[in-house]
């Protein structure tokens, strides 16, 4: 690994986001280990959460960036 080459842990979370036109995405966000969900929705300056592996009507397996402007609430998934 090369000095300018970081690596970070990765924690993925199922979770589920209602939107303010009524659509429900569920999906996984990355978070640090030492993270909770709903910092991800309480931090002012980021405008976007991203979704990976997002299951939204016709769409499967994709990435979708989500203003949180539009988000009426979101489940995280207990396993």
């Amino acid at each position: 690994m090369s000095s300018q080459e970081t690596s970070y842990a990765t924690e993925y979370r199922l979770i589920t986001v209602r939107t303010t036109d009524g659509s429900t995405i569920n999906g996984k966000v990355n978070i640090s280990p030492d993270q909770r969900v709903s910092e991800l929705f309480t931090r002012s300056d980021i405008s976007f959460i991203v979704m990976v592996d997002v299951v939204l009507k016709d769409a499967v397996g994709k990435t979708r960036f989500i203003n949180k402007d539009h988000i009426v609430w979101v489940e995280p998934d207990d396993l």
